[in-house]
């Protein structure tokens, strides 16, 4: 009732109603709010007593000068709250007694303008009545981003000037359209309000970067799952960054000492990774490729693993395979089938995957898994996790299954290994603990 009661007295005037090109003058409104007379030596007193009395509405100032009277000030009260002196409690009446001020409560018309009206009460007030109103963006650097429904189009003009009007440091507005690039996966944008400067700078986890947010995937809500997997890196581990973007998995690993390969298929995304990596000072931890994720795959990781693989255990190095594009990572992981040829020795290190995907499945974590199985024609019982990373869309989860690969997946010849009852190459660190917990059940 009290969302409703502050929802009826700080609504916008009510001819804005349907209006699509910004007039802030047709705001205007005016309300009655109750007022108390204060002497203007007493008015500090009463305001640390009586602040919960006091009006509770963001950018409007609670004292006005009394023009009747240049030594009083007008104290502005809680319209919710009071109504006449009979709304004071007795603790109220007390304090007013104190400091000898009458409890006399006066009507004063307060106008109101577009500046003291919220973005929420601005666009409920112009779009039409019982339609959905969306208010909420993502913010990358100076650019909000929005995704507007298809009612709110007609309105998109006015509903970017709003929110740059209302959020200091916002200079341009954009709304994702429907239209995705086939090719490089980023959905176009249009701009509804602001300069048309997609060149932009973030910070994420202490981690500086710089991209054409136009031309590339970047996603403020994954900050913290870049950190968690980040945060399962030790220095010294080697890191392939298959869907790479602009770097935020790939940079803070290499920020972390750990030797990366990074690559993405698209060249404005690869471009930027350069400058990014130079921009943070580890172009000397990071490989960058531009190029298709199953030519990486088949090529650079390959190759690597195939240098390096018999060595690693030596300095106990974990090795990553990050594939952070869910709408496809899946269908990449037929790449691992005997990747390698020759098996090393038992105390060879295995290395993890984390791959994304999208799920609407009533038990995302089990549909995930299930795919991942097929395309791998493995069971990973007892040596894979799943994490919820966001909820996407109403029944659309993103969720990220890490695993080790298995022996029997990544060698051609691990068949002939079998038959020669040799121990199993190491687990890595990531999933030691899972396994052990599986084979105790």
């Amino acid at each position: 009732m009290e969302d409703k009661g502050d929802y009826e007295l700080y609504s916008p005037n009510p001819q804005v109603r349907g209006m699509t090109t910004l007039d802030r003058t047709a705001f205007r409104k005016t309300i009655s709010v109750p007022v108390l007379q204060v002497k203007n030596e007493k008015v500090n007193k009463l305001v640390k007593s009586l602040n919960h009395r006091m009006i509770q509405r963001s950018g409007l100032r609670r004292m006005l000068e009394d023009l009747s009277d240049k030594g009083k000030k007008l104290v502005l009260l809680d319209p919710h709250q009071i109504s006449t002196e009979n709304s004071f409690d007795e603790s109220d009446h007390t304090v007013l007694k104190q400091l000898e001020i009458s409890p006399h409560v006066s009507k004063y018309d307060l106008e109101l303008t577009y500046e003291n009206f919220k973005t929420e009460e601005i666009l409920q007030a112009v779009l039409p009545e019982g339609q959905c109103v969306t208010s909420a963006f993502s913010r990358v650097g100076h650019i909000a981003h929005m995704n507007l429904k298809d009612h709110q189009l007609p309105y998109k003009a006015l509903i970017g000037q709003v929110i740059i009007d209302k959020n200091p440091g916002i200079k341009s507005v954009v709304n994702k359209t429907k239209i995705i690039d086939s090719t490089y996966r980023y959905f176009k944008m249009e701009v509804l309000a602001g300069v048309d400067d997609m060149t932009t700078k973030v910070k994420e986890n202490n981690v500086s970067y710089e991209f054409d947010f136009s031309k590339v995937y970047w996603n403020p809500r994954l900050s913290t799952e870049h950190e968690r997997i980040v945060g399962l890196l030790k220095p010294g581990d080697i890191l392939f960054d298959v869907f790479a973007g602009v770097g935020p998995f790939a940079i803070p690993a290499a920020k972390k000492n750990c030797t990366v390969f990074a690559n993405d298929l698209n060249p404005e995304s690869y471009k930027w990774l350069l400058h990014n990596c130079k921009l943070n000072k580890v172009d000397k931890n990071i490989q960058v490729f531009n190029m298709d994720g199953r030519d990486f795959l088949l090529g650079t990781v390959k190759e690597v693993l195939t240098k390096h693989l018999a060595h690693l255990s030596e300095k106990e190095k974990a090795l990553h395979i990050v594939m952070n594009l869910p709408a496809l990572a899946v269908e990449f992981l037929d790449t691992l089938k005997q990747l390698l040829t020759e098996a090393p020795g038992s105390s060879a290190i295995l290395p993890t995957v984390h791959c994304y995907s999208f799920s609407k499945d009533d038990d995302p974590a089990a549909d995930v898994r299930r795919r991942v199985e097929a395309f791998l024609e493995t069971s990973l019982e007892g040596c894979c996790s799943v994490h919820l990373v966001r909820n996407v869309a109403p029944h659309k989860e993103m969720m990220c299954l890490s695993f080790q690969v298995p022996a029997n997946v990544l060698y051609k010849n691990y068949a002939n290994q079998e038959q020669a009852d040799e121990p199993l190459p190491k687990r890595p660190r990531v999933l030691e603990d899972s396994c052990a917990e599986k084979n105790r059940n």
